[in-house]
């Protein structure tokens, strides 16, 4: 069996970038209700924080103080929401997909993040295979293989205030969503992506992945959304579904954050509180 017809889209993690304000963007995450974990500092020089859940998780990536000449490509996408990551069960699977599709990536890398436990510190080790930068505009499309998934997935990290327990929305805002979804239906088609009102969107494990327009997106998160990048499209919204949204409004109004009630079941976040996302939860 070929693995054009085995290779199935699955969330595996987010990436907000922070650029050099971790401290502040890890504090917004906290009071809206999030477990993260320890700080990370990666081998190529990197550090993060996490908020784990079931199947994908969310990372806050930024760089330590004097430390944004250590990966550069990454800083030059804006603060906010730039990274979809999917799962990479099998990397050569993913390599031969990509090439059989004709999808331009990079050469995969491998790093590793030190991650202290109670029994000693062990090395969370990761592979990486990422889309050609030129083919997504303002962030990264990558697929992401644990070699540890261990060290990552932890149940004591799975626990958050704010009843957080899946990310199951992912939005991107495209002033042509035709031609940005595009890449999708290269990497994974045929027949993949749906219509939907505004756009296209197809489903990656839990998640639902959505390619809006602009009018779209402004109808459905108002001003709690981004703005536009000079035509450009770009990473803007999560939707995270929590055990309880009486949790997460708890938590929400005694940490004095606002929020919207757009739907009966859906608080909405403003990407002013939330390092430049707009967050839905549900």
């Amino acid at each position: 069996m070929s693995a054009v017809t085995t290779l199935q889209p699955i969330l595996d993690h987010v990436v907000v970038n922070v650029l050099g304000d971790m401290d502040r963007a890890a504090e917004a995450y906290r009071r809206l209700g999030f477990q993260l974990t320890p700080r990370g500092y990666h081998s190529l020089g990197t550090i993060n924080h996490l908020a784990i859940f079931e199947e994908n998780y969310l990372e806050l990536l930024g760089y330590p103080p004097g430390g944004e000449t250590s990966r550069p490509d990454l800083w030059l996408h804006p603060p906010g929401l730039t990274g979809l990551v999917f799962k990479a069960p099998d990397p050569d699977a993913v390599r031969l997909q990509l090439e059989e599709r004709g999808v331009a990536f990079e050469p995969p890398g491998e790093f590793t993040r030190p991650v202290e436990l109670a029994e000693g510190s062990r090395d969370a080790r990761f592979r990486v295979i990422r889309i050609a930068r030129e083919l997504v505009a303002n962030g990264r499309t990558f697929f992401c293989h644990h070699f540890t998934p261990d060290l990552v997935w932890r149940p004591e990290w799975q626990v958050h205030p704010n009843g957080a327990a899946a990310i199951v929305g992912y939005v991107i805002a495209a002033a042509d969503p035709v031609a940005t979804a595009q890449l999708y239906d290269r990497i994974f088609g045929p027949d993949i992506l749906k219509p939907v009102e505004g756009g296209f969107a197809f489903q990656a494990g839990k998640a639902r992945i959505e390619i809006l327009s602009a009018a779209r997106i402004a109808a459905r998160f108002g001003r709690a959304a981004p703005g536009p990048l000079d035509g450009a499209a770009r990473m803007a919204a999560l939707t995270i579904a929590t055990s309880s949204l009486a949790k997460t409004r708890a938590v929400l109004n005694g940490n004095g954050i606002a929020y919207e009630c757009r739907t009966d079941d859906e608080l909405v976040v403003s990407h002013i509180d939330a390092a430049g996302v707009a967050i839905a939860f549900t």
